[in-house]
């Protein structure tokens, strides 16, 4: 830099006055020789009391000692600034030979106030340093709103730590920020093991995909949702954007867990999406006192349903299913036979072998009839020894057929006794095809006389109901 003209310094002057940016210049002896009007709003001290002079420190601290623009003009370097700003400073992207640096000045304004400066140094036309200018800049509310929202994040991790739910937290880059205990106690992985990494799914899943939080970071819409969760998400009624799923974990916990979990999106003040939170509930108990009341309700059905001594369906199932069956053959003019069987000669089974020779006779004639039963025919006892079997789609012929069969099969079973001897014993069956007029009551009365008909022909035989009532 050449030696400053009347001229030159005029321009500085103006240039240092003009700038809204508090700014203090000295020289290579260090006395001040610019101390612009927003310097002395920020400091308070007008630059009548400083410039000529060297203690511009006054204006900043309690005792002697540099500013950052003293530093410079002595050309000290970095180990001596960081005697001053250890932690505090760091060289200039913008400025060579420059510094700039944060720091606390508890004696400006009401509680102190944070600044920013840069120093840099000024050369005259031989590059020799005849002085340096410094700038400095209020940066208070900056630093109260950076503290705030430090404070509020640290809040905001009090609130996740200290909840009985588990919850993670990921950010726009599917990291992990926050993991809290429950989560720990849940998944059995460390948050030091997993935040700040994109980890997560390895605590629930055995090959990589995205859990729910990830899809909310990502927007995906409900028919990615609906490939990874079919059937068991739905959107969250309490909060927008957000979802909520049930599903089984094989992998987490002993034996696997089922979990609850909802899933929202973290916005900006743009409404930007930085990232999710996703809660987890462990409802395993419930899922299983549930497949317990479940499991409960059907045995009960059954038993409501079910003979218990031969285990074909009792009197008041086949109330329940043959008018149904009936109503269903004539919608679709289908053809329905019914089956009345009834054990001969079962009283003296009764008598000679007592009711526990009769009630095996019983069960070998339910096998019978089970062994002889197509998938759609329904089998029940009726009461004592008479049994009743519908057919569907099943006309005269193939009833006699089905008939003849298992009348032959139970008449060469031979059904141990209690003594030892064997009981032999056949069964009358009696057949009625469902006609156009008929009702529950009607063609089982017309199948029983059926069976009525072949016991007074000799027993251990198949009758058809006339057609013609």
């Amino acid at each position: 830099m050449r030696p400053e003209s009347e001229g030159d310094g005029i321009a500085l002057s103006q240039l240092v006055e003009g700038n809204p940016v508090a700014t203090i210049v000295i020289d290579a002896r260090h006395r001040v020789t610019h101390w612009n009007r927003a310097c002395a709003v920020l400091t308070g001290v007008p630059a009548a009391d400083m410039i000529g002079r060297s203690e511009q420190w006054r204006a900043f601290y309690d005792s002697a000692r540099p500013i950052m623009a003293d530093l410079v003009v002595d050309g000290v370097l970095e180990a001596g600034i960081d005697l001053y700003y250890h932690g505090k400073f760091s060289r200039s992207l913008l400025i060579d030979d420059a510094y700039e640096a944060e720091d606390f000045f508890p004696a400006f304004g009401d509680g102190g106030r944070w600044l920013f400066f840069t120093a840099a140094a000024l050369r005259n036309a031989r590059g020799e340093v005849i002085g340096a200018i410094e700038t400095l800049q209020d940066v208070t509310e900056r630093r109260k709103a950076e503290a705030a929202l430090r404070e509020k994040e640290a809040c905001l991790a009090q609130i996740v730590e200290g909840s009985s739910v588990p919850t993670m937290v990921i950010d726009a880059q599917h990291c992990v920020s926050h993991w809290n205990k429950a989560c720990e106690a849940l998944t059995g992985t460390s948050a030091l093991d997993v935040i700040g990494t994109g980890n997560h799914w390895k605590s629930f899943y055995a090959n990589k995909r995205p859990m729910m939080a990830d899809l909310i970071v990502d927007a995906a819409g409900e028919r990615e949702i609906d490939r990874l969760y079919h059937g068991r998400y739905r959107p969250s009624p309490l909060i927008s954007g957000a979802y909520e799923a049930e599903d089984f974990y094989p992998n987490v916990g002993e034996g696997g867990r089922w979990l609850f979990f909802t899933a929202a999106p973290l916005r900006n003040a743009n409404g930007e999406v930085i990232g999710a939170i996703e809660t987890l509930q462990d409802v395993t108990e419930r899922r299983r006192a549930e497949e317990a009341l479940r499991e409960s309700e059907e045995r009960y059905r059954s038993l409501s349903q079910t003979d218990s001594l031969t285990a074909l369906y009792n009197s008041r199932h086949l109330h329940e299913c043959l008018p149904a069956e009936i109503e269903r053959a004539k919608r679709y003019q289908r053809p329905l036979s019914l089956l009345v069987l009834d054990c001969d000669n079962f009283k003296a089974v009764n008598d000679n072998y007592g009711h526990l020779g009769g009630d095996r006779v019983l069960q070998n004639l339910a096998h019978a009839i089970r062994q002889c039963l197509r998938r759609s025919d329904l089998a029940f006892r009726y009461g004592g020894e008479e049994f009743v079997v519908a057919l569907p789609e099943t006309d005269a012929p193939a009833a006699l057929a089905i008939a003849e069969r298992l009348r032959a099969l139970f008449a060469a079973v031979r059904t141990p006794a209690p003594g030892g001897e064997a009981i032999r014993c056949t069964v009358s069956i009696g057949i009625a095809v469902c006609q156009a007029g008929d009702e529950e009551g009607g063609l089982i009365r017309r199948a029983d006389e059926a069976c009525y008909r072949a016991k007074q022909a000799g027993k251990n035989r198949v009758i058809l109901a006339d057609s013609v009532r």
